[in-house]
């Protein structure tokens, strides 16, 4: 049984319902092999989508998918993101995910992480990076421009307010997101209306909390997510078992009824209202050192130390 597809808003580019995660395919432990034969039995298998962005693992991520995908390229939509605001760096950032990607151009470019408030001020500030997502477009270095965030809807909302026709959004989208700073109730349906495809993703929590702490099984998380209005779900796949399940959800895919969406948000809503299990949303563990960097915040796990002439309480 094929994976099915659905359009990518209004792109005219169709997509697997499930794409390949990019960070979690690259953590420490698992070897460049692995990442390789993940990568092309996804595809061989019919998932098309294939999610990555220009700071994972530092490059890393990049450099794999480019090895895995140098003789599927056809058949692989590449979705990868520009961390710069500027125009001239992130030009750059373009050509080196490029040369790391073995390719001559990017399926959808996304401006990563709009987690900030004052991100869409910089990317469209005279020599912000919109202008290179423009002049990237024009020369057919990439075919798609989108944004992708986790933080909070309202600042996502900065990023539609602009005068840009935005061909794509990533942003989270879960059982728990329904009661709290929720994307699916504030963002998906303004981004519907536009015909702005959507690529979701967080359906399990990041780290799979979701499942160790709220209940849920990966299944319901996955198909919850898929019965939503939305173009495809990126999932973290660390081993072939994760790709076995993944498929199987994606073959068998039947979207939930109403009564079944509601059943579960109830069931998750006494500990779904503070954010708890939505640590990309509530705390900034998820956040990249490239962005926090950016906007002069410290590392994670630094703690600040106040000036010795000043009392804490």
């Amino acid at each position: 049984m094929s994976v099915p597809t659905r359009p990518l808003g209004s792109t005219g580019i169709d997509v697997s319902i499930i794409g390949v995660g990019g960070g979690h395919i690259c953590r420490k432990h698992i070897t460049e092999e692995t990442t390789v034969r993940i990568i092309q039995r996804a595809v061989d298998e019919g998932v098309t989508f294939i999610d990555t962005a220009w700071e994972y693992h530092g490059g890393e991520s990049e450099r794999r998918m480019g090895i895995a995908l140098q003789k599927r390229r056809e058949k692989a939509v590449i979705m990868t993101k520009v961390c710069s605001r500027g125009r001239d760096e992130a030009l750059e950032q373009l050509d080196e995910s490029l040369k790391r990607l073995k390719t001559d151009y990017i399926d959808v470019w996304q401006f990563h992480e709009i987690n900030y408030d004052n991100d869409a001020d910089w990317l469209f500030a005279q020599d912000g990076a919109v202008e290179a997502a423009i002049k990237a477009r024009d020369a057919g270095k990439v075919r798609c421009i989108g944004f992708t965030g986790h933080k909070s809807p309202h600042i996502l909302q900065t990023m539609l307010e602009q005068d840009f026709a935005w061909d794509t959004c990533q942003l989270p989208v879960n059982v728990l997101d329904y009661h709290y700073r929720s994307f699916q109730r504030q963002m998906l349906p303004q981004l519907v209306d536009r015909g702005i495809g959507v690529i979701g993703m967080k359906s399990l929590g990041g780290d799979a909390q979701l499942i160790t702490g709220a209940g849920l099984t990966a299944e319901q998380c996955r198909r919850y997510a898929l019965s939503l209005p939305i173009s495809v779900l990126v999932c973290g796949m660390e081993s072939e078992e994760n790709l076995e399940q993944d498929l199987a959800v994606a073959r068998d895919f039947e979207a939930y009824d109403e009564a079944e969406m509601a059943r579960l948000r109830e069931q998750v809503m006494p500990v779904a209202k503070d954010g708890r299990f939505e640590w990309f949303k509530s705390t900034q563990f998820y956040d990249s050192q490239t962005h926090r960097d950016q906007h002069g915040f410290p590392p994670i796990g630094s703690v600040g130390q106040p000036p010795a002439d000043k009392e804490t309480s």
